[in-house]
């Protein structure tokens, strides 16, 4: 967003500086982020005039402009001669919109342009360059050129997108105060067209028709501004749109009257209709964009880019003016799915006041009729202007409970007053209505918002921090898990907090949480996991020949559309082989132990137990298995079910374990130095028989527990017996912290035995 400090001042009656102006926009929400005064033209004094060869007017001048070395200049004004002291352009400064550049004219080079008073600004006057003062100081501005402010503008406050809003800002601010414009709409005119508005992608479109006009140019003010922000100054009605949009956020269209058949409707496009563009592209349009059409075809893209046909032209007698207000996520979605960016579009976006239609209206054609003459033939408006009165409940001792800043009643109230919102008090309660250009404010810690961004945060006295708080000890904590999972050999992945709404369904049963205006169209969801946007990322580097990948994600994912409905997951995936292929052919291919071993890893030696009942949608229903700790899932591994890797597009076995709540995992696990024993650790082999079903962690959970000298239980062996049964041998290491007998290590032993044959329905194998 650009405006110009004089522009500025038309609302705001001030004595700061630019330079204080742009600080307190900063400060308060508005990143100014350059402050610049244009190249002005300067006094430059004609030492050689000779005539160019070939032409019957063209001058080639030798000009000095006061840094040295005189300037080639080639110039048609019939007053140019030597010894005159006259304007230049040097190579940079914006004339009448356009920016002067060094360039050849009848094959001879020029380096600069002079000029005519009007060219400048400041006079009717271009029969020839303008003649100053001999007197006049080589070099110094011929002009003074105001201050040109470019800022950035978040997407939540349109309202910035006026000049006018940007000035109630600033009074707020206390930096002056804001010159309220007196705001008229046009008294009715019986039109012979009417509007017709079929959708409700359009709450309201009105129209102005003037007859009799004379295109020309644009009021000084108004094209000299334009000019500043880099709008090249065309004529008045399209100057006058173009000002209106940056003046008031109001975007608007200008139709030549006589290129436009019968009535004028509002409706949606049928798909495969084309479109030809104002600057001659065609297009194919889809059913969900909105169209202005007659009764001869489609005029305009509504709120996107006007048509070839109903364009005005410098031969244009009689005019229709568009306000109107359409859909911010209709436009959006018009406007990226064909490519288009327009300043309409811009704002059309981000929401804009939907009041003022009828007043820009009346501004716009009274600025036209000035420049260009002309009557008011008829007016019309299809839909309604939106009355809807947003009301805020709000209380004063809110700001202090969210803040800890005691800020009087009065102040606050003066505050929102001067930003325009409507305050009434009821029952020691205050029922606050925003002005409608603030979308942006819909409840009470908005109100909040609004009065510490004011208030300055700046002013916010300093206090010791006494405590870390939650957030922060989280943030802590996540931090080791990433340590941890890196130290495992895996790769942090960072995606985006959307997701696919495909993607979701085929890989969990959680509800799917739309995104009310998507960037992009296969990101449509508020992520509920992580899984979908980790397996992307597989099978983008499968495409490009890397299948080997040790990957996980930890971060935000949503459970609904409330407030808070949201929490931690991790997902971890391993890919391809355990290393590369080497002559000593220890290479594996990753399996779901991997990644089981590295939910253990987490779980930092706490007990749990494994099922493999009931896999979700992603999971292979035969390599699958969920952690839990009594009743309670912590987490879930299995391998990717073959038929969300065909629908992926993935050929690679992908194994995958997920955490589910991130938060279960232990906390603050302290750093700790391990007692060594003194004693050679033993180590005895054992093997049972079990039912198929019976997992081998039951059994080494049991021998585990049996006794605390037992360090490490690792299975060996296991193979199917038949009849519903299965062998299992697993080795137990045994840690002593003093001499152990061989009558002991015989009933520790005799322990073992008996504790999994007893927890696990188990036989001891003798063979």
């Amino acid at each position: 967003m650009k405006w110009t400090y004089d522009w500025l001042k038309d609302y705001l009656k001030t004595d700061a500086s630019p330079e204080q102006v742009a600080d307190t926009l900063t400060r308060t929400g508005l990143e100014v982020e350059d402050l610049y005064v244009p190249i002005a033209p300067i006094a430059a004094k004609i030492i050689e005039c000779a005539p160019v060869d070939g032409s019957d007017h063209l001058h080639l001048l030798k000009v000095d402009d006061g840094f040295g070395t005189p300037r080639q200049v080639v110039c048609g004004a019939p007053n140019a001669r030597v010894g005159l002291i006259s304007a230049l352009a040097l190579p940079g400064c914006i004339i009448e919109g356009h920016e002067i550049k060094s360039g050849k004219l009848r094959g001879v080079m020029s380096d600069g342009m002079m000029c005519s008073a009007r060219e400048l600004g400041i006079g009717d006057d271009h029969s020839g360059i303008i003649e100053l003062d001999e007197n006049t100081k080589i070099g110094s501005p011929v002009i003074n050129m105001e201050t040109v402010f470019d800022a950035g503008i978040t997407p939540n406050r349109p309202d910035y997108l006026a000049v006018r809003g940007i000035a109630r800002d600033l009074s707020a601010c206390g930096l002056g105060e804001y010159i309220a414009p007196a705001d008229n709409t046009l008294a009715p005119v019986k039109s012979a067209r009417n509007v017709n508005v079929k959708t409700d992608k359009c709450s309201v479109y009105q129209f102005c028709e003037i007859h009799g006009i004379t295109v020309a140019d644009s009021d000084k003010k108004i094209k000299s501004r334009l000019a500043a922000i880099g709008i090249n100054p065309k004529n008045a009605p399209v100057d006058t749109t173009n000002y209106i949009c940056y003046d008031m956020a109001q975007p608007m269209h200008c139709f030549d009257a006589d290129e436009i058949v019968g009535d004028i409707t509002v409706r949606m496009a049928t798909p495969g209709e084309q479109f030809t563009d104002l600057f001659g592209a065609t297009h194919e349009l889809v059913d969900t964009d909105v169209v202005i059409a007659d009764e001869s075809g489609i005029l305009a893209l509504a709120g996107v880019v006007g048509g070839a046909r109903g364009m005005t032209t410098d031969k244009t007698k009689n005019i229709i003016l568009e306000s109107a207000y359409f859909n911010p996520v209709s436009v959006r979605k018009t406007s990226k799915r064909l490519g288009i960016s327009t300043d309409s579009s811009y704002r059309y976006e981000r929401g804009i006041d939907p009041t003022i239609t009828g007043i820009a209206l009346a501004r716009a054609a009274n600025i036209i009729m000035d420049a260009c003459g002309g009557k008011i033939v008829g007016t019309g408006i299809g839909g309604k202007i939106p009355d809807e009165v947003r009301k805020i409940e709000y209380t004063p001792d809110l700001f202090k409970r969210k803040t800890g800043i005691d800020m009087p009643a009065q102040t606050q109230r003066d505050i929102l007053e001067k930003l325009g919102f409507a305050v009434t008090e009821l029952n020691n309660k205050w029922y606050i209505t925003p002005r409608p250009a603030r979308v942006d404010v819909t409840i009470a810690e908005n109100i909040v918002s609004e009065l510490i961004r004011i208030y300055g945060y700046d002013n916010i006295a300093r206090v010791a921090v006494h405590k870390a708080s939650d957030s922060a000890a989280h943030h802590d904590y996540y931090i080791d898990v990433k340590r941890e999972l890196a130290a495992r050999g895996l790769n942090e992945a960072k995606s985006f907090g959307f997701g696919n709404s495909k993607t979701e369904v085929l890989l969990s049963d959680k509800p799917v949480v739309k995104v009310a205006n998507p960037i992009v169209n296969d990101m449509d969801t508020a992520r509920n996991n992580l899984l979908g946007n980790v397996l992307e990322f597989v099978r983008n580097n499968e495409k490009r020949g890397y299948p080997d990948l040790n990957l996980f994600e930890l971060g935000t994912v949503f459970d609904g559309d409330a407030p808070g409905a949201q929490h931690t997951q991790i997902c971890i995936v391993r890919t391809g082989d355990t290393a590369p292929r080497h002559w000593t052919g220890r290479n594996r291919a990753t399996d779901i132990y991997d990644v089981k071993a590295d939910l253990i890893a987490l779980l930092h030696g706490q007990n749990f137990t494994v099922t493999t009942d009931n896999p979700p949608r992603w999971a292979h229903p035969f390599r699958y298995g969920a952690i839990m700790q009594g009743k309670k899932k912590i987490a879930e591994f299995g391998e990717l079910s073959p038929i969300a890797a065909r629908a992926l597009k993935i050929k690679t076995r992908v194994n995958v374990a997920i955490v589910d709540d991130a938060d279960v995992l232990p906390h603050g696990r302290k750093p700790h130095e391990p007692k060594l024993s003194e004693f050679q650790p033993l180590t005895r082999d054992f093997a049972f028989i079990v039912d198929t079903d019976t997992p081998a962690e039951k059994l080494t959970s049991a021998a585990r527990g049996t006794d605390a000298r037992i360090s490490d239980v690792v299975v060996f062996d296991a193979f199917d017996m038949g009849n519903g049964k299965k062998s299992i041998a697993f080795t137990i290491t045994i840690t002593p912290m003093e001499k152990i007998s061989d009558d002991d290590l015989q009933k520790l032993q005799s322990a073992v035995i008996a504790n999994v044959e007893k927890k696990c329905n188990a036989q001891i194998r003798d063979k």
